[in-house]
């Protein structure tokens, strides 16, 4: 399955048209998280939200993922070691308020595993073949204590400024 997402924050109608189109010649089923966007797709299944849970089991599950260029969708792909084309908003066109997206996938394009498509004509050749996935991330078991660890400070510190300001009578 290949998993297609905008995020959660801005729709993409373009974006999802453009996958819509291109989701027969996939050769594999074609799911879309398609966020607040107008277009409703014809030849793949999709929700306009997806719960943060179900998402990731479905990103364990992909053989890769389409996506605007958000960097919560790329640190997904890169824990998970999916193949991930990113096809981003374009400032011009009033997706999103300036060009950061395209300066993220130029600044990311040629690393392992990350793809790049700009126009329906990228896309088109990238859904189509097999891609390579980047390497599994390594992990490092001192940095995830200590990263736990300052995690639950830090929560335990919110929490005592949350009463403090909210002092229960």
């Amino acid at each position: 399955m290949i998993v297609v997402t905008v995020g959660t924050q801005l729709p993409f109608d373009r974006f999802i048209r453009i996958v819509d189109e291109l989701a027969p010649l996939a050769g594999e089923e074609v799911f879309a998280q398609t966020g607040r966007g107008q277009y409703r797709p014809v030849n793949m299944r999709w929700q306009s939200v997806v719960p943060p849970i179900e998402f990731e089991q479905m990103i364990q599950r992909c053989s890769r993922i389409v996506s605007h260029a958000g960097i919560g969708t790329i640190v997904m792909a890169q824990k998970h070691s999916k193949p991930l084309i990113l096809f981003p908003r374009l400032g011009s066109l009033d997706e999103h308020r300036n060009d950061h997206q395209l300066a993220t996938v130029r600044a990311l394009d040629g690393r392992a595993g990350i793809y790049t498509a700009l126009d329906h004509e990228d896309l088109a050749a990238l859904i189509t073949r097999p891609l390579a996935a980047p390497a599994p991330v390594e992990r490092h078991p001192e940095r995830d204590r200590l990263r736990s660890a300052l995690h639950a400070v830090l929560q335990e510190e919110r929490a005592r400024l949350i009463g403090q300001a909210h002092p229960l009578v």
